[in-house]
């Protein structure tokens, strides 16, 4: 089992140590349910009441907390707590999954496809034809990828994943388990005689960026004509959906059951909390963020935070549910 003592920890974060521990650590845990041989971490002065009753030896704390460690305890001081922890978790974090055999036996891979240098193919996998892997991907069991799909260097693909046909991913991607990429976008109109539905032909593909993370059971769909398109540095949440012909700026994230609509536009930087969902053709500009549970109608301006059904500027909404609250009280 791999240990550090507080020392070798703090050389890695480059932050202060105060007071000293012998003990040596062996993971981190949180503040309530840490051992003596685990570090945690106190993000902020609400927490602080919890560090008396806690068995941990290390915490994370913030250059501006003031309590002191205790005998045999310490504390890394570091300018930010959340980014810290975020290197011990790397320091302990177990290995993936170990392939016996690079590409195995069972994997089904069309004679025409190319399997870049490094590449690992897992139990299951189907490989379809005129594919391009990069060197280093990783298909986990039971992967799909279909014909004439392109995948950069070092992209990472979990198990149950579907790639569609003609897709272009970008390298140091990671798609979790049961994500589908490039299936139909849902176009329907009504037939002429007004008794049934004509499906409308989806005849695009997806261009996903570099270093994009795709949650399990997360579904971004192919365009009608052109390309849904998800870019660089994008973070999406499990159960999202992306429709249609939608195009995402850089580094935005989405949250956990948040959906856009078809020919949504996203600028740089957007944030769409957790279940929020975006009217199809709506534009929201670089910087914006939309609160969990909102339902965006029209376009939203660059840094703005909108909130709320139909969403609006987070003050003006927050006023409105403070006034609502005050009526029902006085009733």
């Amino acid at each position: 089992m791999t240990s550090y003592s507080v020392s070798e920890i703090n050389n890695i974060l480059k932050g202060e140590l105060i007071g000293d521990t012998t003990q040596k650590i062996e993971g981190p845990e949180e503040l309530q349910k840490a051992s003596c041989n685990q570090i945690t971490f106190i993000g902020s002065k609400k927490y602080e009441r919890f560090w008396a009753d806690s068995k941990a030896s290390v915490a994370l704390v913030s250059c501006n907390e003031n309590i002191e460690p205790g005998e045999n305890r310490a504390f890394l001081k570091v300018k930010n707590v959340d980014l810290a922890m975020a290197e011990i978790l790397e320091l302990f974090n177990p290995s993936t999954p170990v392939f016996d055999t690079d590409i195995h036996p069972t994997a089904v891979i069309h004679e025409t496809a190319k399997i870049g240098d490094g590449c690992k193919i897992g139990a299951n996998c189907y490989v379809g034809k005129d594919v391009e892997l990069g060197s280093g991907v990783i298909l986990y069991p039971n992967v799909c990828v279909f014909d004439e799909t392109a995948i950069g260097d070092n992209t990472v693909v979990w198990s149950g994943t579907v790639i569609r046909e003609r897709c272009i991913i970008g390298s140091h991607c990671i798609f979790h388990a049961n994500v589908s990429i490039g299936a139909d976008g849902f176009g329907y109109r009504p037939s002429e005689d007004g008794r049934g539905l004509v499906k409308i032909p989806q005849i695009g593909n997806v261009i996903i960026g570099h270093y994009v993370e795709i949650g399990a059971n997360s579904c971004v769909d192919r365009a009608k004509f052109s390309s849904t398109i998800v870019g660089d540095g994008c973070k999406i949440d499990n159960q999202v959906q992306i429709a249609h012909n939608s195009v995402m700026g850089r580094s935005c994230i989405m949250a956990g059951h948040s959906g856009l609509a078809g020919s949504v536009t996203l600028g740089d930087g957007v944030i769409i909390g957790g279940s929020a969902s975006i009217k199809d053709h709506t534009i929201i500009h670089s910087g914006a963020t939309v609160g969990a549970g909102s339902g965006v109608m029209n376009d939203v301006e660059a840094g703005k935070t909108v909130l709320g059904y139909p969403a609006q500027d987070a003050r003006d909404m927050l006023k409105q549910w403070v006034a609502v609250r005050r009526l029902t009280k006085n009733q």
